[in-house]
């Protein structure tokens, strides 16, 4: 079946889903393909689940026009997807970064929704499966979409932009992180940069951290882009208060400044509020409304997340880490005014070759300040000299010895690569 004829359906039937324990009715099910699973394999339950249609791309389990084989699966996915945002006419905001990019896309979201019918991506859907998904839901109400986009190796981004077709880019920064897939530093800027090369061929618009000297660089030849900033740009702003909720100040770009209270922890948080901010002010939205959406918004899914247990409080931010993330939270978390401080960090992942420096790096950057505890679990931490701190194979140790303690009136902060599960600490 070609993708026009694919497209009607899909129309008539304008939910697709690619797992069959949450199908939807009426949705067509895409049997996607992987390492140790097989999508054609579930097709049948899907139908019986409720799916209308299955996609399949194996020709002996075609056995009604309910199954709709094409050559592809994944592909057929993707053209669909282009094919459908070929229909709008409509920003679509392509977000990116090593650090930052989920939180400025939630921080985007609540901004623009105060005014506009915003379609966005749920989660971390932000891969080559969950992209696709996200904008295949975006409905013909659709007033503006926002793609979240990760990626950890290069020309990733280069094809995501071939079926999201973004009309406007923001890259939050380009840190260490997946060192391992993109070959260091100057490749995560050559793999995020792609965003900005699809946006320079397409005359687009960006939004970029006037304060990063890497994106005026790699923004060259760009006709539109927004600055901000905390000296320079059409949004400026700086940092009045961080203990332990970030209050922001907004001091350029709109008649008078205005303060920010947020629910965000971290200086490190600023930049990703700044860019809100000129968004928001790019598509005409009050700084009343602005102030609104970013002092409601409230972080979840372990990130940047402050708790309240007992007497103590609680800073869990065990989505990811990497060199940079981590870096910027340990000498946030030094500087807030607490008498008692806990450090619980769990490794950070591919970093390939430089696994072990950056580790160490961050045991020197732990060493230059006082805690109370420091613990360290897995990975590369356990293939260094972590002495005098505790360390831990995996995050079921530290549960274990976590329970034990009598913290009272402490601060905790609780940081490490999803893999590493440091979240399961409070369970």
């Amino acid at each position: 079946m070609d993708i026009q004829e694919l497209y009607k359906i899909y129309l008539q039937y304008p939910k697709v889903g690619t797992d069959t324990r949450n199908i939807e009715q009426d949705s067509i099910f895409f049997a996607l393909k992987g390492p140790s699973f097989n999508g054609n394999e579930f097709a049948q339950k899907a139908l019986e689940t409720g799916a209308a249609y299955a996609v399949i791309d194996e020709v002996q389990l075609a056995q009604n026009e309910r199954f709709i084989l094409v050559e592809n699966v994944l592909d057929t996915l993707h053209k669909l997807a282009k094919t459908h945002r070929e229909t709008f006419n409509i920003p679509f905001i392509g977000i990116t970064g090593s650090n930052g990019k989920t939180t400025t896309k939630e921080l985007v979201h609540a901004v623009l929704s105060q005014q506009y019918k915003t379609y966005f991506t749920q989660g971390n859907l932000n891969n080559h499966i969950g992209i696709p998904l996200t904008i295949l839901r975006v409905k013909p109400d659709a007033e503006i979409a926002i793609i979240e986009m990760g990626a950890n190796h290069q020309k990733e981004i280069a094809g995501y932009c071939e079926y999201a077709k973004p009309n406007y880019g923001i890259i939050t920064n380009c840190g260490k992180a997946h060192l391992e897939g993109f070959g260091g530093i100057e490749g995560v800027r050559k793999g995020k940069g792609e965003l900005y090369d699809y946006i320079r061929a397409n005359n687009g618009t960006v939004f970029a951290f006037d304060d990063y000297s890497y994106l005026h660089e790699m923004s060259h030849d760009i006709q539109k882009i927004h600055w901000y900033g905390t000296q320079n740009g059409e949004v400026t702003g700086k940092e009045t208060a961080n203990d332990p909720f970030l209050e922001v100040e907004i001091n350029n770009g709109f008649d008078t400044p205005f303060s920010i209270q947020t629910q965000l922890v971290g200086s490190y948080n600023l930049p990703n509020i700044l860019c809100a901010t000129a968004v928001g002010k790019a598509f005409h939205i009050s700084k009343e409304k602005i102030q609104n959406a970013i002092s409601s918004y409230a972080p979840s899914n372990s990130r940047s997340q402050l708790m309240q247990i007992g007497t103590n409080k609680i800073i869990l931010d065990a989505y990811n880490a990497n060199p940079s993330s981590m870096s910027a939270a340990i000498q946030n978390f030094a500087g807030l005014k607490s008498d008692k401080k806990v450090l619980m960090l769990g490794a950070m992942m591919e970093l390939g070759t430089t696994s072990q420096e950056e580790h160490t790096h961050i045991l020197n950057l732990i060493k230059q300040y006082n805690w109370d505890k420091v613990v360290l679990v897995g990975g590369d931490f356990g293939h260094i000299d972590v002495s005098p701190f505790v360390f831990f194979q995996n995050s079921d140790e530290a549960q274990a010895w976590f329970k034990e303690q009598d913290f009272q009136n402490t601060e905790i902060l609780i940081k490490g690569s999803n893999s590493m599960h440091m979240n399961r600490i409070l369970d």
